[in-house]
């Protein structure tokens, strides 16, 4: 590991990228944005695909490491800054969930999610990786019923993860309207580094379009 930690975000407010932002926040890390503007498609030009080929945000380097995909740079943040303690250590009980938890969401809600957006059915169920869509959700329900957040009592990077992104799906009203999500998000959205990171992106946002 590099002894230095300091993390380049590609970024854009708009994306999946505002959640890294939160956990680096979350982390006190040592970061810089690297601006990343979607609306222009900046995320398709040469440059960024050499850093992720799929032509998606969010991406970190770190040194010379890169690293995609959103579990995978939640989970190499939270091991990065260990201080911040959002990361179950290996040998704590709550490793195994944690672990379950940042993968169940690329692996599963991701794709339910998309079903529901579009409106079709799952495969069939000898073929689907996830079940489908009714099952992924009962499935974070019934987590986060053992609340207050997604390990139960303690915060960890999974609750940026999840917060973030099932936020994110009930604007578009693709989960479904309970109090157990409505409540689990405003919990932690409601936190200081949520605040820190959306006033930034906020001023981000505004000399972008400026």
């Amino acid at each position: 590991m590099h002894e230095d930690r300091h993390i380049t975000l590609y970024h854009w407010p708009q994306s999946r990228a505002a959640g890294v932002r939160i956990l680096l926040e979350e982390l006190g890390a040592d970061y810089d944005v690297q601006v990343m503007n979607l609306q222009t498609g900046a995320q398709r030009q040469a440059g960024y695909l050499a850093i992720n080929p799929m032509g998606k945000v969010p991406a970190i380097r770190h040194g010379d490491v890169l690293v995609t995909e959103q579990a995978a740079i939640y989970m190499y943040l939270a091991e990065l800054y260990p201080e911040a303690g959002l990361s179950p250590a290996v040998g704590d009980p709550l490793r195994g969930p944690y672990l379950r938890w940042m993968v169940f969401y690329g692996s599963c809600f991701e794709p339910a999610l998309i079903d529901r957006a579009l409106k079709r059915d799952a495969p069939p169920r000898a073929m689907s990786p996830y079940g489908d869509a009714d099952l992924v959700m009962k499935t974070i329900i019934d987590q986060l019923s053992g609340g207050p957040y997604m390990l139960g009592e303690r915060f960890t990077a999974v609750d940026v993860l999840w917060a973030a992104a099932l936020n994110w799906a009930a604007m578009f009203k693709l989960v479904p309207e309970e109090k157990v999500i409505s409540g689990y998000v405003d919990r932690i959205l409601s936190r200081t580094a949520c605040a820190r990171a959306k006033t930034k992106d906020d001023a981000l946002m505004a000399s972008a379009t400026a």
